[in-house]
């Protein structure tokens, strides 16, 4: 049961990061959402009215008796915080007791609720310094609604400074979805000038939810992990009292399933609010780099649950920027839980993605000429972290593709972009250059192709004008014809990691070689051992899955010609 709203004491007040809560319909929303959250409300009703400044939000949480409801506009006060050291220990959404203060000031505030306990409910309208003004007894039902009226009505020159209307709404929707995917169990219901707008219903976690607000993207096409973390790594983890374990929450959407074009969907989430950490969002980044093809960005929500000792909340009014300890800590382990979760796994081969293209699949079937004949089974391992067998390779399409039986179905693997996941993940692990045995001459090098592979670690001599011997070259590329051509594309720019990516495309399998089957296994052997198997380093997709649900729809194995000889 919530306690009751009290003043803070002036030396807490002064500790306290000031400045305007509500400068916006948007920020109204937030702070009377996130009060409602904190009365732990499991249903919220809102209504906005842009055109007339109003905005109505009603919840079924527990609601406040009178007492608290005279006090509840008072500057700095609030329930959730008593003393100094209570903004060590911040685990509500809402705390420094402004919000209510502040809607008094800028508009005209009513709050009607009743606590489940009370047998009548209290409405109570107040003035512009948070004193009722009008008390009288209300019918409603166990919970609060917390009306706003003309907002910044006494100060024109706010309203003038507002972005458009769409725009406005644009900030409360986005408003509305950060706050569900941070609390997915709670059902929302939002109107606009008194029609429904949009709804978000409740799920076990954000991967319900985030298909709902981008209808573009299924739920096969997320995948999730929580881990639960030591204490070891955290400060303070031998007080007395040790807090709850930290939690990290990961829903990604599978890079060969989904995408972005702007990094507008990589959210971060702490202790059940949207933040800004740029720390975190570049770790992100980097770590799917190489997943995703160029110019396109992640879906991602990263959601950490933390000791509240471990944040200082008390840095902006929005709340939206924060110190976080033991940064570094959650740097490694966030590039940990994505490699974890690019992992290949049963939960995520859904036929869902791949039924549209069986008819494309089925048909190659038809030429046997482009098979070549399978052999026997090769020893059954399992996927660390996962429960997903080995493939057997049993033929190759076209000198292209390398068509592997699953106990689900079939896989077809496109034999240049695995090899070149797996030779790319192997120069990450071990950059590698070695003396050449005859030097090779790169001629017509400008100055800044010379720094680019001296950069690289690229041993060269002067041999001329415009003209250089290299000493030493990737382990991959030496012993290659075309090695002096490729130092050439290495030198026309970018980071080692570029560099690298350029080494395994060239060096990998190209298409149209064949293969023999020993040849196959071992390609799909090294590929499932893969950090990121689902994409090459170029973003494309490696693997295509049919299974043998979808194959038998298409073969109609369900139907039953005759009695005589069923189907």
């Amino acid at each position: 049961m919530q306690s009751g709203i009290e003043p803070l004491p002036i030396e807490v007040v002064h500790l306290m990061a000031a400045g305007e809560v509500i400068d916006s319909l948007a920020a109204v929303v937030r702070e009377l959402v996130e009060n409602a959250l904190d009365a732990g409300a499991t249903r919220l009703v809102i209504a906005i009215w842009p055109d007339s400044w109003q905005v109505r939000v009603a919840d079924n949480g527990f609601g406040m008796d009178l007492a608290n409801l005279q006090q509840a506009a008072q500057p700095h006060s609030t329930s959730k915080i008593r003393i100094r050291q209570d903004l060590e220990q911040i685990r509500s959404l809402g705390f420094r007791g402004e919000a209510l203060h502040s809607l008094a000031q800028l508009s005209e505030l009513e709050i009607i609720s009743q606590r489940p306990s009370d047998t009548e409910g209290w409405r109570v309208v107040y003035d512009g310094q948070g004193q009722p003004l009008q008390i009288e007894p209300a019918a409603i039902a166990p919970g609060t609604v917390v009306r706003v009226n003309h907002l910044f009505g006494n100060w024109p020159a706010r309203r003038q400074n507002q972005p458009a209307p769409a725009q406005q709404l644009r900030a409360v929707q986005l408003t509305i979805q950060n706050l569900a995917l941070c609390h997915p169990r709670i059902t929302w219901q939002v109107f606009l000038n008194d029609r429904e707008w949009f709804n978000l219903y409740p799920g076990q976690t954000a991967r319900q939810v985030l298909p709902q607000i981008l209808r573009q993207v299924q739920e096969n096409d997320l995948q999730e992990l929580t881990l639960r973390l030591s204490l070891s790594a955290t400060p303070d983890a031998q007080t007395p009292n040790p807090p709850a374990a930290p939690c990290l929450y990961l829903l990604l959407g599978l890079p060969d399933r989904c995408h972005r074009y702007r990094p507008d969907w990589i959210r971060i989430a702490l202790n059940g609010r949207m933040v800004r950490l740029p720390e975190l969002e570049q770790t992100l980044l980097s770590s799917l780099r190489r997943t995703l093809p160029r110019d396109r960005f992640p879906v991602c929500l990263l959601h950490l649950q933390v000791p509240p000792e471990n944040i200082d909340w008390n840095r902006h009014p929005a709340k939206t920027e924060v110190y976080l300890h033991c940064l570094d800590d959650w740097q490694q382990t966030v590039t940990a839980a994505i490699d974890q979760t690019l992992q290949l796994n049963s939960s995520t081969l859904s036929e869902t993605l791949h039924t549209q293209r069986v008819g494309t699949l089925l048909k190659t079937a038809e030429d046997p000429a482009v098979y070549n004949s399978g052999g026997p089974w090769p020893t059954q391992n399992q996927l660390p972290g996962t429960a997903l067998p080995s493939l057997r390779a049993i033929a190759q399409v076209h000198n292209t593709y390398i068509l592997a039986e699953h106990p689900g179905g079939i896989w077809l693997v496109e034999q240049h972009i695995a090899h070149e996941r797996v030779l790319y993940e192997q120069l990450c692990d071990r950059w590698q250059l070695v003396p050449l045995e005859s030097p090779l001459v790169l001629q017509s090098l400008q100055p800044a192709q010379v720094e680019q592979l001296q950069r690289l670690g690229i041993e060269l001599d002067a041999f001329g004008d415009q003209t250089w011997l290299a000493r030493t070259a990737p382990l991959p590329l030496a012993d290659r014809p075309d090695c002096a051509e490729a130092l050439l594309e290495l030198s026309l720019g970018g980071d080692l990691q570029s560099a690298q990516v350029a080494t395994a495309c060239r060096s990998a399998i190209r298409n149209g070689t064949p293969l023999a089957l020993p040849d196959m296994q071992t390609l799909l052997a090294q590929w499932q051992q893969t950090r990121n198997p689902r994409t090459c380093p170029h973003g494309r997709p490696i693997y295509l899955v049919l299974e043998e649900s979808a194959l038998s729809r298409f073969f109609r194995r369900h139907w039953v010609i005759g009695k005589s000889h069923g189907i």
